[in-house]
């Protein structure tokens, strides 16, 4: 499995933490915010606005906060003026990391980015440095123990996946971003339930890491999801499931 979707189960076994979920509410109101003013208020007709309120929904926001949000990027009401960048570097061990942003301060995001990324064993690199080891899929993952395994993949490749990867407790459900919506809603209409699903980036290829290097690459994700400003990260690192669980 994907070091982003190992870290991403990782995350959703151990649960959002009261103290995080009024920050995790502020991305999402963000997300929805920005997705709206860009392609409209008409989730229908507007996927990176669907997709913000499934996640939204996932966190269990309440629906004034997510039509609040609409209303900021429609313009009915008053928020800040957010922009979007994307960085790139190097973690621990070489790792690959894109981190994108939503902010109203592209100098303090990126001073606040370079500066954790040099704290814990990495390094802020230049436009396009690792964007090409990444590409953009869907992603749905879905608990083994709890699968029907044939079902699984006889809904999902009649829907239009590209891929199923099977690891030891869950099993990876690969598309194409366009046919992402398709998919999840046929394994939805199954009655299969999956751990989380979300357009993202997957990479190419991986670069494993252990010990120090490994607890260094965690410490650094953690942190830059708990920025302000970011609103995704992803890196291609793989650990072995039992030091993940362990640093975990």
């Amino acid at each position: 499995m994907s070091g982003h979707s190992k870290w991403h189960s990782i995350k959703h076994r151990k649960g959002a933490v009261d103290a995080k979920r009024g920050k995790i509410f502020t991305k999402l109101i963000k997300e929805i915010t920005v997705a709206t003013r860009l392609g409209g208020k008409d989730p229908d007709s507007n996927p990176r606005l669907r997709a913000a309120i499934a996640a939204a929904k996932a966190e269990n926001m309440p629906k004034d906060n997510i039509e609040r949000g609409i209303k900021k990027g429609t313009g009915e009401l008053e928020g800040a003026s957010f922009e979007e960048a994307t960085y790139e570097g190097y973690g621990p061990g070489g790792v690959a990391v894109l981190v994108e942003v939503l902010t109203d301060n592209r100098n303090r995001a990126v001073a606040d980015v370079r500066h954790l990324f040099e704290r814990h064993g990495g390094s802020l690199g230049s436009a396009g440095c690792v964007a090409w080891m990444f590409s953009q899929k869907g992603l749905i993952v879905l608990p083994r123990n709890q699968t029907d395994e044939e079902k699984l993949f006889e809904v999902a490749l009649d829907a239009g996946a590209e891929d199923i990867v099977e690891g030891e407790t869950e099993f990876e459900v690969i598309t194409e971003a366009s046919a992402f919506e398709t998919v999840k809603t046929a394994i939805e209409n199954e009655g299969l339930t999956y751990a989380f699903a979300e357009i993202t980036m997957i990479p190419k290829t991986t670069t494993k890491l252990d010990g120090k290097n490994a607890q260094q690459m965690l410490t650094l994700m953690e942190l830059l999801e708990d920025n302000e400003d970011v609103n995704h990260v992803y890196a291609n690192f793989d650990i072995p499931d039992e030091v993940m669980e362990a640093i975990g």
